[in-house]
């Protein structure tokens, strides 16, 4: 294992890396410094060959309880409360959360998220733009934002919709109600549900599946999925004909289709 003081990095099993949020005291609430060392440690994930899956996760009884405000507002050189500009809150989500889950989405490797406890604001983006959600039973979701009167970040309402259509996304965001994970499984947020003592067990058993997969495979089929929705049939189309092209090039289409013909298990090895 390694780690730092936010976000702990573990080789969990053979393929398997697991990042840990690691603010259990600030139930696990993103900084800038929490946020720069996950998008590092996902970028990493993709590059790196021996990894298969990448498995997030919050340290203590939360996942994320969204950005930390604790850093309070700027302040100008005198030390009085700076005014605010046009454009900086703009700025700061584009370098800031909305380049943290754009490196969940784009992450080469499947993501599964282990939801081990409240996610609220950025935190529930955070869970959603996973490619898989086990919950445990205890975890819930909360869209805070319409609470405290601000509009959604993250890329909430372009990952809602996608998941639970137009008007229950509204309801989200709108009301805030916190929803419990048996009910985020009804809506379709979240895959599985199941009692806290057995997170960790339904997570190791969909992450040695992943990693025994076709790794490339999982890649284009990942980003073949997250744009089908933005793009017309003949746009979907033609990335599904260039994907096919990629894919065929590699090891694991080649062992797919031998075990096919083979009648046999397919060992893939990730390339």
């Amino acid at each position: 294992m390694s780690g730092d003081a936010v976000l702990l990095v573990q080789d969990a099993a053979p393929g398997v890396r697991r990042l840990t949020l690691n603010r259990p005291g600030a139930l696990n609430a993103v900084t800038a410094e929490l946020r720069e060392r996950l998008i590092a440690a996902l970028d990493e994930a993709s590059a790196d060959r021996s990894v298969r899956v990448v498995v997030l996760t919050g340290a203590g009884r939360a996942f994320c309880s969204g950005a930390d405000l604790s850093g309070g507002t700027s302040r100008t050189a005198g030390g009085a409360a700076a005014p605010p500009v046009a454009g900086d809150v703009a700025r700061m989500l584009r370098h800031g959360v909305q380049r943290m889950i754009t490196a969940v989405l784009d992450c080469e490797k499947p993501v599964l998220c282990a939801l081990n406890g409240v996610a609220a604001g950025v935190g529930v983006q955070l869970a959603l733009a996973c490619d898989l959600v086990v919950a445990a039973e205890e975890a819930s979701l909360v869209q805070v934002f319409g609470k405290r009167g601000l509009v959604p970040d993250g890329g909430a309402a372009w990952l809602l919709p996608r998941l639970v259509g137009l008007q229950r996304a509204k309801e989200l965001l709108f009301f805030g109600d916190k929803v419990r994970a048996v009910d985020a499984e009804r809506l379709g947020l979240v895959n599985r549900v199941v009692p806290g003592r057995e997170l960790e067990k339904a997570v190791a058993e969909w992450s040695e599946r992943l990693a025994a997969g076709p790794t490339r495979a999982y890649a284009l089929t990942k980003a073949l999925v997250n744009a089908s929705l933005d793009a017309d049939r003949a746009s979907c189309f033609a990335a599904e004909a260039t994907a096919q092209e990629i894919n065929m090039t590699t090891f694991d289409a080649q062992e797919g289709v031998r075990a096919f013909v083979e009648r046999r298990e397919a060992g893939f090895e990730g390339r």
